[in-house]
């Protein structure tokens, strides 16, 4: 699995015009799933969010964690995050996974999540064109790959 984490003060997504998912200050996830993705990753991937200290302390540094700051969560499924750009110009998605086994791990992930944080977890619409909206806070954006632990 790969996300692209964007702290954020707030964020939403539409889909045909009606906000379906939001939250304020938090984190804004983009998550794409592989074919060769499984539950392991989510549960990794899941902690790491959860306990990733990329919020202020009273010191004006990044240390502490979505939990410490009582922060929100939107996750927003997105497989072009497995685009391959190697080839030509036109990018492949051969590496993102078929929406019947993306749509239960990603259902999977956002049920950690919940579990993990003890807070409700917004969402956008599995497939459908969203038109997703947020203000950086930073900006922070953080790129994480359950295959490239880091």
């Amino acid at each position: 699995m790969r996300v692209v984490i964007q702290r954020v003060s707030s964020a939403s997504v539409l889909v045909d015009k009606k906000v379906i998912g939001s939250c304020g200050k938090g984190l804004l996830i983009l998550a794409g799933i592989e074919e060769a993705d499984t539950e392991e990753d989510a549960t990794w991937l899941s902690a790491k969010i959860i306990n990733l200290r990329i919020f202020n302390d009273v010191e004006d540094k990044m240390n502490l964690s979505l939990k410490e700051v009582n922060g929100e969560m939107l996750v927003v499924s997105q497989f072009t995050l497995h685009a391959s750009t190697k080839k030509g110009n036109r990018p492949s998605y051969i590496q993102a996974a078929r929406p019947e086994k993306a749509l239960p791990l990603f259902n999977t992930f956002v049920a950690i999540l919940r579990k993990e944080s003890g807070k409700p977890v917004a969402t956008g619409e599995f497939g459908a064109n969203m038109e997703v909206s947020l203000v950086n806070d930073g900006p922070v954006t953080i790129i994480i790959d359950s295959k490239n632990k880091e």
